[in-house]
C-alpha cells in the first residue's frame, strides 16, 4: 500500500509545555483515530533553517515545516481525507500531502542471484580444475612425461 508524508506547516509553536495542553489531546485523539493507517507518528519540529543551492543558510520563515507523520493509504484522495482531519488545521496550519516513492531493492537482489548462478556454472562446466593455479601446471607436466 502506498505511503504518504503528511508535512505540517504553521500552527502553534510546540514546546514541552504543550504536552499537557488541549492541543496535545487533539493530536492524541487524531492519531488514535488513524492508528490503522499510521506508519510513523512522526514528531513536531522546532528550530528550522533553509539551505539553498549556493550554501546560503536562512531562517525557514513562516511556512516552515512544523512536524510530520507518515500514513498508508490506497490513493492520494484517501491520504487527503486523513489530512483533512488533522488538528493542525484548527490551529491555523496546513498539511502538505506527498506520496513517498519506494525504491525497489529487488533489482539489486536479482543481479546478485544472476552473479551467483554464473559462478555455479563456472564450477560445474566439467573441468576438474581450471582455476589457473599451480595444480594446472603439475597436470601439464604429468601429461608431457607420458
Amino acid at each position: 500500500m502506498p505511503a504518504y508524508l503528511l508535512a505540517f506547516h504553521g500552527g502553534r509553536a510546540t514546546t514541552e509545555a504543550d504536552h499537557d495542553s488541549l492541543s496535545s489531546d487533539a493530536w492524541y485523539d487524531w492519531m488514535s483515530g488513524i492508528a490503522d493507517a499510521l506508519i510513523d507518528a512522526g514528531n513536531p519540529t522546532t528550530d528550522s533553517r533553509r539551505v539553498s543551492a549556493d550554501g546560503t543558510v536562512t531562517e525557514a520563515g513562516a511556512d516552515r515545516i512544523s512536524g510530520y507523520s507518515i500514513v498508508a493509504a490506497m490513493t492520494m484522495d484517501d491520504a487527503i481525507a486523513i489530512a483533512r482531519t488533522c488538528p493542525i488545521l484548527s490551529e491555523g496550519g496546513s498539511v502538505e500531502v506527498s506520496e513517498l516513492v519506494e525504491f525497489d531493492d529487488d533489482e539489486d537482489e536479482d543481479e546478485d542471484e544472476d552473479e551467483d548462478e554464473d559462478e555455479d556454472e563456472d564450477e560445474d562446466d566439467g573441468d576438474a580444475d581450471d582455476d589457473g593455479d599451480a595444480d594446472d601446471l603439475d597436470d601439464k607436466d604429468d601429461a608431457e612425461k607420458r
